[in-house]
């Protein structure tokens, strides 16, 4: 016999699953292609590939059907997507932001070596330039409009030599995740290099490169443990975020309801779970890579875990404030300095000059 309880229960659940059907049919019925980053990493197989294959078709009570690949499986470098996207031959689009600093360096003001040292700082500053982002995506992508902004785990640095800390760089070959971090590690002394992520491991067995900068996880996923001895924790390539966007002539098609509910479905099942992760995928990345702490995902290396100061964080900020802030400024129009300092400059109490 049904309780109250549990009679109320099974009320409030029918409601709830009424609701969402009719809901569902206020939706468009459409298809949607979508195109992510990398096949091999964590974020596509945990997140992208399961919220786009599955979870937007079933919510959406299969009026939104849709179609998944990736970027390296179709055989384009990451850089490329968002232009297609802006040719309208790619609908919607992921890939890491620095890909495509050249083509927008009003991006690259999003994520720089040791602007946001934690996931909370990384969240608060994602949050407050999105405004910016979104903006400069429907400026150079033709009226693209952005859905998405998520990050890998904290992008840390592997060297295949001995380090003690961040000094240690200076005169070593490093593989740069971006940019700005090419030139945070050139104020190091060290030489920047720029390397496809999957030619890393063979540059390093080869002594192509010394040392390289990515996700702890994303490395341990693509098995730069066995061939790096050394693992240096701070977030020397910020954050790598990814950044989702959709065609701007795909987006006009779809209804103000479909849009409304698009991207609250993102934000609640793909963006929000994915922020809550990072904290916890660094954290397990370090411990796969070092054999320091539960690694539920394989076999654990045995990096040396190379601690971070408090003298290596000054100096780092140093170099943040008087040369890489003050070269992207120049490599963009004032609108988009301005911008940046009422924004993240605000969350970070830095200030961004010509």
């Amino acid at each position: 016999m049904m309780t109250p309880k549990s009679l109320v229960t099974a009320v409030a659940a029918g409601m709830l699953v009424a609701a969402s059907q009719a809901q569902a049919q206020e939706l468009d019925e459409t298809s949607i292609a979508y195109v992510g980053s990398w096949s091999s990493l964590s974020l596509y197989q945990n997140f992208e590939r399961p919220f786009w294959e599955r979870h937007l078709p079933e919510a959406s009570g299969g009026r939104i059907t849709t179609d998944v690949t990736t970027f390296d499986q179709m055989g384009l470098g990451g850089g490329e997507v968002y232009r297609l996207m802006g040719r309208d031959v790619i609908e919607v689009a992921s890939t890491v932001i620095n890909y495509a600093v050249q083509d927008a360096p009003e991006l690259e003001g999003l994520d720089m070596p040791m602007i946001a040292p934690d996931v909370e700082t990384a969240r608060a500053v994602a949050d407050a330039y999105r405004p910016v982002l979104a903006d400069a995506f429907a400026k150079r992508y033709r009226n693209a409009h952005l859905l998405a902004v998520v990050p890998y785990p904290s992008q840390m640095v592997f060297c295949n030599v001995a380090i003690d800390g961040l000094s240690d760089l200076a005169g070593k070959k490093v593989r740069a995740s971006g940019r700005t971090t090419a030139e945070f590690l050139e104020a190091l002394g060290a030489e920047g290099i720029t390397l496809n992520f999957s030619e890393v491991p063979g540059a390093m067995q080869r002594g192509v490169i010394d040392c390289a900068v990515t996700g702890s996880l994303s490395g341990y996923s693509s098995g730069w443990h066995e061939v790096s001895t050394h693992l240096y924790p701070l977030p020397v390539g910020g954050w790598d975020h990814v950044v989702t966007a959709m065609n701007g002539n795909k987006w006009a098609s779809l209804s103000p309801e479909t849009q409304e509910w698009l991207t609250a479905e993102i934000r609640d099942h793909y963006e929000n779970p994915v922020w809550e992760s990072a904290v916890e995928e660094t954290r397990e990345g370090i411990a796969c890579l070092t054999g320091e702490g539960e690694c539920t995902r394989g076999d654990p290396g045995r990096m040396v875990l190379v601690e971070a100061t408090d003298e290596d964080y000054a100096e780092a900020t140093r170099h943040l404030e008087e040369t890489l802030l003050p070269n992207w400024a120049n490599r963009v129009d004032q609108e988009w300095v301005d911008r940046w300092n009422e924004t993240i400059g605000a969350i970070t109490g830095l200030t961004a000059t010509k």
